[in-house]
Parts: C-alpha cells; sequence; structure tokens
C-alpha cells in the first residue's frame, strides 16, 4: 500500500492529473495485489499483478463514456458484479479479471475520470503495478523453503502457548475453570494451526523426496497428538490432589518445554525424566493410598508425552532446516485442502450438495449461474434504492451485495457477516472521527500513516474476525472522506454507509435464499456425510494396513482429513446466536461433541496402529469380522444422512474390539504389544462415540455378535429371497462355483478394447461375513502403464439396479470395497490423470466366499 500510494502521487504529478485519481489508482493495484493475488512462484505472480492494470484501464474509459447515461451506468455495474461472480468458476486469473472489471467501473464513477485520462491512467497503472510487483520481490519473495521454516515456528508459538496453559492449570491458586477454558481455546488453536500447516505444505512445488514429504507430515502430526495428550492429562490433574513436590515437578517441565530454543527440543527428555523420578517418590511415598496417589498416572502420562513430543518436535523442525534450498526440491505433499490459506469450511459440503442436484437436462448450468444471479439480482434491487438515497455514492449497496455472496454459502454466514459489518463500521467511525480530530486535515502524511496502518491491522485481524477487518478499513475511509467532507457532514456520510451495506447485505442474503435455495440442514447433512466417508477410509487404510504390511497407505494422513472433515461440520453447525443451556437446538452441540471425542480417539488410532503386526489367523480373522462390521455400520450411517431415513442399524464392534484385546493381553509385554492393545483400546473407543452419533441421527444401536447379526427386518427379507434365488438357479457344478467368480470387464491394460469373460480366483473366507456369509469384498490395484507406481483416485460400486452400494478411495494403486451382495455390479474408477473407467463384475451366490482379488488396468 506504500509503495503504490507513493507512485500513484508521483505519477500524478508527472502526468500533471489530479493526486487523488493517481493515488486511487495506484492504491488500487497494491490493494488488489495484497487480497487477491496469492501466488508461489515469481512467474505466477508477475502474471497476475501485471494483468490487473488492463482489464481497470480498459472499464476506466468506458465508465468516462457512457458517464452521461445513468441507467445504462448503472446496469453496467450490475452487470460487472454478475460477471466477476461467474469469472470465479474457471480460476484465479478469470476471479481477478472480474474484481479489476467492477473496481475499475466503481473507480470511474466515484472519480469521474474524462475519456481523455484513459491513457494516463493506464500508465499509472502500469506503473504502480510494476512497483508493487518489484516490492513483493523485493520483500516478499516466494521462497517455499523459509515458508516452511515459519509455519514451524507459528507451530512452536501454539505449542508453547499450550505449554502455558498447562503451567497456569497446575498452580493451586489459579481459577481452575478459567484456566480448563484458557487451555481448551489453546488446544483448539493448535489444531487450526496444525491442520492449516498440513494442507499448507500442499504447495505446487512437489517433492521431489517424497519420502521426506511424508516424515514432514508424520512428525508433525505426532507432535500435536503429544502436545493434546499433555494437555488432556493436565486438565484431569486439576481436579485431583496432588503431591506439591509433583506438582513441582510438572510445573518445571512444562515451564521447560515452553521456555525451549527452536533447536534444543530434545531438552524436553531431561523435563520428563524429573517428572518420572518424582512420580515413582509419589507412588513410593508413604501416602500412596491417599488420593494423592490418583494424580500418578496422569503425571505419568505427561512425561512419556514430553519424551514422544521431544522426539517428533526435534525431527519435524531438523526436517525443515535440512530441506532444499532449491524451490524445486522442497518436499511438500497434499494432506488436506484449505480455502484461502485456511482449513476449508463449508464450501466443499455446499459444492457437493449443489452438484447432486444438478446432475440431469437444463440444470447442469445452475452451478454456473447460480452466484451470478444471487448477484445480479441482488444488485438490480439495491441499485435504485441506493441511489435514491445518495446519487454519488450508490456504489456502497453494491459492495455490500459483494462482500455478502464471497466466501459465504449459508444464510447463517451470510446474516453472521452482516452482525460483523454493523459492528465494524459503528466501532471503525468512532475511532476514525476521533483520530481526525486528533490529527486535523492539514497532516496529510499523518493521515496517510493512518490509513495504511489502519488497513494493515484490519488485514491482521481478517483472520480473527471479520469485524476487525471493517474496523481498520473504515478507520482509513474516514480519514480519506475527511479530505471532501467536512466534520459537520461526517456523521450523516458514515451513518448512510451504514445504511446502505446493510441494505445491500440483507438483500443479497433473501436473494440466494430464495433463488437455487440450498437448505443449511442439508448442507450440514452433508458435511456429516464427508466426516463418515472419512472414518469410512481410515478403517480401509488401517485394514489393507495390517492385512498387508507393505501396503502403501498412510493413516496418519487419512486421520488428518478426518480432522479437516470435523473443521467443516464445526464450521457449518455454529449457532448465529449462543443460547443458554435447556433451550431447544442443542443436539447440534451434542452431535458435534461425540464427532470430536471420535476424532480424538482416531487420531490416536492411526498413531498406534502404523506398525506392522502378525496376527495368528484366529486373531486376524476376528479383526477383519470387526472392521467389515464397523464398514458396514459407517455405510448405514451414511444413508440415514443421505436420505433422512435410518432404515438400518449401528452395530456396536467395541465389545468385539475388547475381546479381542482381552485375548492379546495375555501375549508377552513389549512395545509393539503395547501400541495394539492401544490401538484395539482406541478403536473401540471410536466406536462407541460414532454409536452415539448414530444413536442421535436416528439408528438402533446394537451389539455385534461374532456370527453376525442382521440389522433390521428388511434386510433379513432381502437375505431370504437373495438365499432362494442362489437355491434354484445354483449351479450344476457348486464346487467350481466356490473356487472362482465370472467377471465379465474391458480388460488390457491401456487398449480400451472388450475382452472375453475372465474366471477370477476367490480367496477362501477369511472371516464369517455378516448377514448369513453373503457380503463379498473386493480389493486388488488400478494400474497405467503412465504411473508404474499406481494411480490415485475414487471407487463407485453400482448394482444391478444402478443404485451405489459402495465406494473407497484408491491410495497408490491400491483398493478395497466391502459389503457386496451376490448378483452383478459395475466397478468404476475415477482418477485426475485418466478419464472414468467401469469394468462388470459379477459377485457368486455360492459358498459364502470372503473376498475377490481384482486388478484393473486403465
Amino acid at each position: 500500500m506504500v509503495t503504490s500510494l507513493a507512485v500513484g502521487y508521483a505519477m500524478a504529478g508527472a502526468l500533471d492529473i489530479p493526486a487523488m485519481i493517481g493515488m486511487m489508482i495506484g492504491g488500487m493495484m497494491g490493494l488488489m495485489s495484497a487480497f487477491a493475488v496469492a501466488e508461489n512462484t515469481w512467474q505466477r505472480l508477475t502474471r497476475a499483478i501485471l494483468w490487473m492494470p488492463f482489464p481497470y484501464a480498459a472499464v476506466l474509459w468506458l465508465a468516462a463514456e457512457l458517464h452521461d447515461d445513468r441507467r445504462l451506468e448503472i446496469g453496467l455495474m450490475v452487470g460487472a458484479l454478475a460477471l466477476t461472480f461467474f469469472l470465479a468458476r474457471f480460476g484465479q486469473m478469470y476471479l481477478l479479471t472480474g474484481m479489476m472489471l467492477f473496481n475499475g467501473l466503481m473507480v470511474g464513477m466515484m472519480a469521474n475520470i474524462p475519456a481523455g485520462m484513459s491513457g494516463k491512467a493506464l500508465l499509472v497503472a502500469l506503473v504502480s503495478a510494476a512497483a508493487v510487483l518489484g516490492t513483493r520481490l523485493l520483500l516478499c519473495f516466494p521462497m517455499p523453503r523459509e515458508d516452511l521454516l515459519r509455519t514451524q515456528r507459528a507451530f512452536v508459538v501454539e505449542a508453547r502457548r499450550v505449554a502455558d496453559a498447562a503451567v497456569e492449570a497446575l498452580d493451586p491458586d489459579a481459577d481452575q475453570e478459567r484456566a480448563v477454558r484458557r487451555m481448551t481455546r489453546a488446544l483448539r488453536r493448535l489444531n487450526v494451526t496444525t491442520v492449516t500447516i498440513d494442507g499448507r505444505l500442499a504447495q505446487p512445488e512437489v517433492a521431489a523426496d517424497p519420502d521426506m514429504a511424508e516424515l514432514l507430515h508424520r512428525h508433525l502430526f505426532d507432535a500435536e497428538l503429544a502436545l493434546r495428550g499433555i494437555g488432556r492429562a493436565v486438565q484431569d490433574l486439576t481436579g485431583l490432589a496432588v503431591d506439591p513436590h509433583l506438582r513441582e515437578a510438572l510445573v518445571v517441565g512444562l515451564v521447560v518445554a515452553r521456555d525451549t530454543p527452536l533447536g534444543s527440543a530434545q531438552g524436553l527428555r531431561p523435563a520428563a525424566e524429573i517428572i518420572r523420578r518424582q512420580a515413582d517418590a509419589a507412588l513410593n511415598g508413604p501416602d500412596a493410598a491417599s488420593r494423592r496417589a490418583e494424580a500418578v498416572e496422569p503425571a505419568y502420562r505427561v512425561a512419556q508425552l514430553l519424551d514422544s513430543l521431544a522426539g517428533s518436535l526435534s525431527h519435524w523442525l531438523a526436517l525443515g532446516w535440512s530441506s532444499p534450498q532449491s524451490p524445486a526440491k522442497v518436499p511438500f505433499q497434499p494432506t488436506v485442502a484449505l480455502e484461502r490459506d485456511r482449513p476449508a469450511g463449508s464450501a466443499a459440503a455446499t459444492r457437493r450438495v449443489l452438484a447432486a442436484g444438478t446432475e440431469t437436462s437444463w440444470r447442469r448450468v445452475v452451478p454456473f449461474l447460480r452466484a451470478p444471479l444471487h448477484a445480479g439480482v441482488a444488485a438490480a434491487i439495491v441499485c435504485p434504492i441506493t441511489d435514491a438515497v445518495d446519487p454519488q455514492r450508490f456504489y456502497w449497496g453494491l459492495v455490500g451485495v459483494m462482500i455478502t455472496l464471497f466466501g459465504t454459502n449459508t444464510t447463517h454466514e451470510r446474516l453472521r457477516k452482516f452482525g460483523h459489518r454493523m459492528t465494524g463500521t459503528v466501532i471503525g467511525a468512532v475511532i476514525g472521527i476521533a483520530l481526525l480530530h486528533l490529527v486535523g486535515h492539514g497532516h496529510v502524511y499523518v493521515m496517510l500513516t493512518i490509513i495504511v496502518a489502519g488497513i494493515t491491522l484490519g488485514a491482521w485481524g481478517m483472520q480473527r474476525a471479520y469485524a476487525l477487518w471493517v474496523v481498520g478499513l473504515v478507520v482509513a475511509l474516514v480519514q480519506l472522506y475527511g479530505l471532501t467532507t467536512p466534520d459537520a457532514g461526517m456523521d450523516h456520510l458514515l451513518g448512510e454507509r451504514l445504511l446502505d451495506n446493510g441494505l445491500g447485505i440483507l438483500i443479497a442474503t433473501l436473494c440466494a435464499a430464495v433463488i437455487f435455495p440450498l437448505s443449511g440442514r442439508r448442507i450440514t447433512r452433508e458435511a456429516e456425510r464427508g466426516y463418515v466417508s472419512a472414518v469410512d477410509d481410515l478403517v480401509s487404510q488401517l485394514t489393507l494396513r495390517w492385512e498387508d504390511p507393505d501396503a502403501p497407505v498412510r493413516l496418519r494422513g487419512a486421520a488428518r482429513a478426518l480432522d479437516s472433515a470435523l473443521f467443516q461440520v464445526v464450521s457449518l453447525v455454529r449457532p448465529l446466536v449462543r443460547m443458554p443451556l435447556g433451550v431447544r437446538g442443542r443436539d447440534a452441540d451434542n452431535r458435534t461433541a461425540l464427532l470430536t471425542t471420535a476424532t480424538g480417539h482416531a487420531r490416536a488410532l492411526a498413531a498406534a496402529a502404523d506398525i506392522d503386526i502378525d496376527l495368528a489367523p484366529r486373531q486376524a480373522e476376528r479383526f477383519t469380522r470387526i472392521t467389515t462390521v464397523l464398514t458396514g455400520s459407517l455405510r448405514a450411517l451414511d444413508h440415514a444422512l443421505a436420505t433422512g431415513e435410518p432404515e438400518e442399524s449401528w452395530q456396536r464392534v467395541s465389545p468385539l474390539v475388547r475381546e479381542l484385546k482381552a485375548e492379546l493381553d495375555t501375549a508377552p509385554s513389549g512395545p509393539r504389544a503395547e501400541r495394539i492393545r492401544t490401538a484395539l483400546r482406541e478403536l473401540a473407543a471410536l466406536d462407541d462415540s460414532l454409536a452415539g452419533y448414530a444413536e442421535r441421527c436416528g439408528l438402533t444401536v446394537r451389539s455385534a455378535s461374532p456370527q453376525g447379526i442382521v440389522s433390521s427386518p428388511m434386510e433379513r427379507r432381502t437375505q431370504a429371497l437373495v438365499a432362494e434365488w442362489g437355491t434354484r438357479r445354483a449351479p450344476r457344478n457348486a464346487a467350481a462355483s466356490e473356487r472362482s467368480a465370472t467377471v465379465s470387464a474391458t480388460a488390457g491394460p491401456g487398449t480400451g478394447t472388450a475382452s472375453p469373460e475372465r474366471v477370477l480366483p476367490v480367496r477362501p473366507p477369511t472371516s464369517a461375513m455378516p448377514s448369513g456369509g453373503v457380503a463379498v469384498t473386493v480389493a486388488g490395484s488400478i494400474r497405467c502403464d503412465r504411473h508404474p507406481a499406481g494411480c490415485a483416485g475414487w471407487i463407485t460400486v453400482i448394482n444391478g439396479r444402478g443404485k451405489r452400494v459402495a465406494a473407497g478411495s484408491v491410495q497408490s494403486g491400491r483398493y478395497r470395497v466391502d459389503g457386496l451382495r451376490p448378483g452383478p455390479h459395475t466397478l468404476i474408477v475415477s482418477a485426475s490423470a485418466h478419464a472414468p473407467h467401469a469394468e462388470l463384475l459379477s459377485v457368486p451366490s455360492a459358498g459364502g466366499t470372503g473376498r475377490i482379488d481384482h486388478d484393473m488396468w486403465l
């Protein structure tokens, strides 16, 4: 902003044009560069910034030509706003073009720039953009390695905040409730920061060393898991009587963790040893039988987690410091998606709901025209009203429309933004007028300093609350208004701005609610379906990890995707106004709490289960049975969320998991055995949390038996019909039917031609399948000539009636889908690097076969 304003002022003097026009044109280059250009290579940065002056200057000339035709001028503004939302569908450069067109028309109408000055305006814009580009390349040159180191420092800052909150919570004289609330906020911020960092590792400079990239994610995940465990252990200690010496040791250890420099993370180990020794003394002391002995177990847990934190944090920081200098070799690997450099909110679920309802006939154009129609209709309503209020500043209503529809997807989000906009405007007006009276009108450089400072502080606060950005913006604008508006008219001017902005926001909200509306409840359910799908993916990868130790699965990545899915759910169920306890509408909070608990268990499960194991055949069969039933329950829950009709039930597998764990408890102890027990304990807890959530969604919760139970009367009738059909049509050679499954497919790698039917071997059953042994698992690989290491994508299974019956992700070319019933099916593979590919699969009805190996070529 400083560069653009200074260059605009200098160019105005050099070209003999009004200084205000030069600063408005130059300042727009700086403002849009800061807020709309977020590229991370100097080539793309140069292309985006140097492109901005051309659409901007072109519409300045157009606005000058149409200045005498008021209706056409207003109509052009309405069309430009709708065009901006239309172009946003096609990528960042198109969105930037639309925004510059709209801003150029707005500035042209505000400043009344004559047509003969258009050439000079283009020159000012070009020079200002070039100066802004030079400033960004000089001070903010894209450096992926330095970005990685900054994200590491940001994580350490949040880690220290958690440690500091833990120290306060252990103070016996502190307000325990306040300390626990502070700890909760610190853990929440730590999680948001970690998910953001994990998403920022997905930069276009893709890793030349994927192993190093994966290690970055693993150590980051483990460091956050350790910190969250420390926070929970300290929260447990706040309700216990802790031995004074043990409390002192805990405080010392946490202070060391808080104050340890970046390069000395291994220094946490001595602190952990101090806590461990003092816990031993407290356990073996003369008062070991008292309530103080209850605090020993959480203290041991803190010591163990400090050891884990020391290892994961030191390794993670070391990987950052040793990363290559070359941008092309920085080890970035995608895990979660971000929106505007923040964890994804409601946009992903909204897009899925919109796409699901617009797949046929003319409705295919709805995703492209919905937002432009919202903007165009709202602007067409707002402009006549605000033009009647003040013809010179009617565009304030258009600004309200634009800010409402950008970055919001539900009515609650738009109304929340309305509240932030109104509150921020009032506070900013009070502060801005006070500063204007204090400084006066004659100190231009001081006013410019306030303008830049207001926008800077507003931009800093935007990540925290939209109202903070509005406060900074209005403080800056009041200084600008002070150049042309007397003090007596400032209150009226700002009140008019508040009215026009509010009208624009409310009318835009109304238009979005009635033109191709999307139910907020439906979007929330879609986000919850995304969460259930993420759990399903985690369970599938866990099964593959324990069945095939060489499988390229990423359990921690799957758990991190669950974090991202939870963030989307929370962003949608957050109420507009928080009501007191006991008022209707608390069910969403309870469901979110259950999902939050489930996510915590999923994190611990992913970390503990990521080991090579060798279970005995009987134990492996029981574990496969557990994951199969859990996957079936997740599919039933997904169906209930999709249709709103809970036809099936949730089969609790936690009793089966605990039985398996009790059997393994008799095995010799050791690190590997302890991790297996931890994994099973967390799997049981995950099932318990999800069972509570499923019950709140209307499903009946039952306990699964080792032999399998039928979840509903409808399923029992279906199984009886299938069994009867299989008996009537049993093949003559039953033994041959048990040994093979006939698959009709378009085979041949890369040929794209049909091949004759082929016979795939079917493995002997590895577990007792649910529902009388008729469910089959299909697993295999997706291969192509171009990707020898395997393709990534998504697989969908459709039955003979065209209904989706199963889905799963393809990780490094491997996939697995469970619960297929006998009959013909179609396997559809969707991959970003290939066109969709389908193959026919016939699942046999005889014998209770358990698994089909099916490899496909693209």
